[in-house]
């Protein structure tokens, strides 16, 4: 599978949380061509400022492997991580981040570019339209 089939993955993540009233971000860990976690926003749901996507996928994706490094797994996420994320993203050692929608309000890239670990490959903007798209009509609807 392509990045573009594993953003898909994570955007039927994102589309879940939004059918929760979530802010709709959606992830997946794939580790040797496998989902090995799949996990959207649950912040509302568990009433935890913490209960991000991306900590929710590296909780799972740690379980399934039996053990904390994540660096032979591929994150993929519909929305550039957080500062926080991106912390967590760089203890799991995780060896690669492919994310959709860039967030220069509060995404790493512009706050923390080094919270990652030093090995980790990033890229970014895989069907970054849809990724923003959903995120745009969430907010849209929240202000009405």
């Amino acid at each position: 599978m392509t990045d573009e089939d594993y953003m898909r993955r994570a955007l039927e993540q994102a589309r879940l949380a939004y059918e929760k009233d979530e802010v709709p971000v959606g992830a997946v860990v794939v580790c040797r061509d496998r989902i090995i976690a799949r996990a959207h926003n649950l912040t509302e749901t568990l009433t935890d400022v913490t209960a991000h996507a991306e900590m929710q996928a590296i909780t799972a994706a740690a379980d399934a492997l039996g053990g904390k490094y994540l660096d032979p797994c591929t994150l993929y996420v519909t929305v550039e991580p957080c500062v926080m994320c991106a912390g967590a993203l760089g203890w799991s050692q995780i060896g690669r981040i492919v994310y959709g929608a860039s967030d220069p309000k509060r995404g790493f890239a512009a706050f923390a570019p080094q919270a990652l670990h030093p090995k980790t490959e990033v890229t970014a903007g895989v069907l970054e339209e849809e990724c923003a798209a959903l995120m745009k009509q969430f907010f849209k609807e929240k202000r009405r």
